[in-house]
């Protein structure tokens, strides 16, 4: 079955179980300022976790392309990526553990509703409990945060697992007659500030059970198996296990000290990647083989005159996924830069070109390139983006980066020839890889010509410490954002549905949002417009917003269909990301015939404007052809 079939047939099992599909989230979240990308198919779900109620239900289903750059360094095995696709679907507050369990384990093994795989080939985890924290229940009782019995029994049932065999702790190691095995917190656990002793009192999270499949069953300990006389056990690393699928249950809310209680409106959040479970449909012991990464390869091999075997698999691995995730992001509109997104982007460039230069001897031709995203595109035309528009904006970034990146070699070239051989260290080979983006692999070669060696381990200490500079100018810039709900940042929030509107109505209806970035302090807010705004323009913008502000207006939300909100005159920021029910904020007397601002929106609002107290506009400027960018913020004065 093909990685196309296995999420059309994901998507309709589940719409057939009454699952809306909702619309997947732009690669970098719009309106997200506390993350650089869409890591997780839940991440757009987080308030609706919370309670929130979502306009398309509690049943919930799609396919998510997603963006880690910490699994950067774990590329070049048979199963990690940066970029993949997450199948999701969830629960909020509706069914729970058994639908959950009983019906992924149909689709995965049913041959007509599923995909079909051999269900002895698969193996699962559970939580195995925390005696350091307690549950408290409504009778007053306060037993042990305990192992995930409820799961454990479910799959016993499904996998046709002896009762009678004791369920083992998977650290412990690995019987291929045992099917179930418990993990502790750090395996099994979930909540997005990690382990129970890390969790903030109103922090949620739960147990989850991951099924993995084996792909080493058929060679068994054989001599020809990758896996042979591996004392693994199913999270080991050896890659023989691959983890397919994770249910994660949402029953608990942390409280104060070790304590939780069960929340009354439980969810299920369930993440699978395509390309695993694609590996597993497809008997392949390598993601790289399936479908999805073939045709890629292919053209990697042109590209470079080599086969995928032996030493060269591992190069062509990471030439394959970071031009898969560089394709995905430029069709998307993030361009090579040496800031945020655009830096990622850049990097995942470069690093190709040099993989490359390691297969061919020298850089390789921009066509070769080319070549190789366009396969991407090929595939993912129609399914994420036009394929004719990608082609042209990737073709032409390709072309311009890639000429760059050129020119920096050169430059490093004649850096490297006029440095005498003493000073020729591993602080040498950062400088240049910071100051021209000269690899190291590539200084390294050079300076061997030169009969230098340079530590590669020296190298490393040298980088870790500008990634972690990096990470806390990253965590400066991006604190305090929307997802802290903070009372300040929700005024903000509600304080740019009247910017925006206010400067429609003063500059004129091709005010457009382009982006906002929302912390405690201020927000930011980008708009199309051609020039720059008079003073005076700033002023009517701001006698209006505070105008609003003072007529206490009320802010309605409903839920609605997209299309007739539109009709209706609702404005919509990346309106193509929204699904078909949506949440409309309005602000006004009257929703439907008496408003000032009309909005499809998400997040946190205040219930009238003048709760707000008052804006200021601080600054604008210029972000690009026809892109205008304020700052405002609470006016404390007033």
């Amino acid at each position: 079955m093909t990685a196309n079939e296995i999420r059309s047939k994901y998507i309709d099992f589940f719409r057939k179980r009454k699952h809306k599909e909702i619309l997947p989230a732009p690669i970098v979240p719009p309106e997200d300022p506390t993350t650089l990308f869409t890591s997780s198919g839940m991440q757009q779900l987080v308030p609706f976790l919370k309670g929130e109620p979502h306009p398309m239900g509690k049943r919930l289903v799609d396919s998510q392309p997603c963006f880690r750059a910490e699994d950067i360094d774990e590329i070049g095995d048979n199963r990690h990526t940066t970029f993949f696709e997450m199948l999701g679907n969830w629960s909020l507050g509706d069914y729970f553990k058994i639908r959950q369990l009983k019906w992924f384990f149909e689709f995965l093994t049913d041959k007509d509703k599923g995909i079909g795989l051999q269900p002895d080939r698969l193996y699962v985890t559970v939580f195995s409990g925390d005696e350091n924290h307690k549950v408290i229940k409504k009778n007053g009782e306060m037993p042990a945060l305990g192992p995930d019995v409820e799961s454990i029994n479910i799959w016993r049932e499904l996998l046709n697992f002896n009762p009678n065999i004791p369920v083992p702790d998977g650290e412990e190691g690995f019987d291929p007659k045992v099917k179930i095995y418990t993990y502790s917190a750090k395996e099994n656990w979930w909540s997005r500030a990690g382990v129970p002793e890390d969790m903030p009192p109103g922090e949620i999270g739960g147990p989850d059970s991951e099924v993995f499949y084996d792909l080493g069953a058929e060679l068994g300990i054989h001599e020809k198996s990758p896996f042979k006389n591996q004392p693994c056990h199913l999270n080991c690393d050896c890659g023989r296990f691959l983890e397919i699928g994770n249910s994660v249950f949402m029953q608990y809310e942390k409280q104060k000290g070790s304590y939780f209680k069960e929340l009354p409106k439980k969810n299920v959040d369930f993440g699978g990647g395509l390309e695993r479970i694609a590996a597993a449909s497809q008997n392949k012991q390598d993601i790289f083989q399936t479908d999805l990464f073939t045709p890629v390869i292919k053209a990697i091999e042109q590209a470079s005159d080599k086969k995928y075997e032996g030493k060269f698999k591992v190069s062509m691995r990471v030439i394959a996924d970071h031009l898969r995730a560089a394709t995905f992001m430029i069709a998307q509109g993030i361009e090579p830069s040496n800031k945020i997104q655009g830096y990622v982007v850049r990097r995942l460039l470069r690093r190709a070109a040099v993989k490359m230069h390691t297969l061919k001897g020298g850089l390789t031709p921009v066509p070769g390139f080319q070549g190789i995203c366009y396969e991407v595109i090929r595939q993912y035309g129609g399914v994420y983006f036009e394929i004719a528009k990608a082609r042209e904006v990737v073709g032409r970034v390709l072309v311009q980066e890639m000429d760059k990146f050129a020119k920096s070699l050169d430059r490093g070239l004649k850096v490297i020839e006029k440095q005498p051989p003493e000073k020729i260290d591993a602080r040498f080979a950062f400088d240049l890889f910071q100051t021209y983006g000269f690899p190291f692999e590539i200084t390294q070669e050079l300076v061997a010509l030169r009969g230098k060696t340079i530590e590669k381990a020296e190298f490393d200490r040298a980088f870790k410490k500008h990634q972690q500079l990096s990470r806390k100018a990253s965590a400066g810039m991006f604190k305090g954002g929307l997802a802290d709900q903070s009372e300040a940042t929700i005024k903000l929030h509600t304080a740019t549905h009247l910017i925006h509107q206010s400067l429609r109505k003063v500059l004129g209806s091709h005010v457009r949002q382009e982006g906002s970035n929302i912390t405690a302090e201020r927000l930011r807010f980008d708009f199309s417009h051609p020039k720059a705004l008079t003073d005076a323009e700033i002023k009517k913008v701001e006698n209006l917003i505070n105008q609003k502000i003072k007529e206490n207006l009320p802010v309605h939300k409903t839920i609605e269909d997209k299309d007739e909100a539109l009709k209706s005159g609702a404005l919509a920021f990346f309106k193509e990301t929204y699904p078909d029910k949506v949440s409309v904020y309005t602000i006004g007397k009257n929703p439907k015939t008496n408003w000032f601002s009309k909005e499809l929106c998400g997040g946190p609002h205040l219930k009238s404007t003048g709760e707000i107290g008052s804006i200021k506009i601080t600054k604008q400027q210029s972000i690009g052809t026809g892109i205008r960018r304020i700052y405002a913020i609470l006016d404390s004065r007033k």
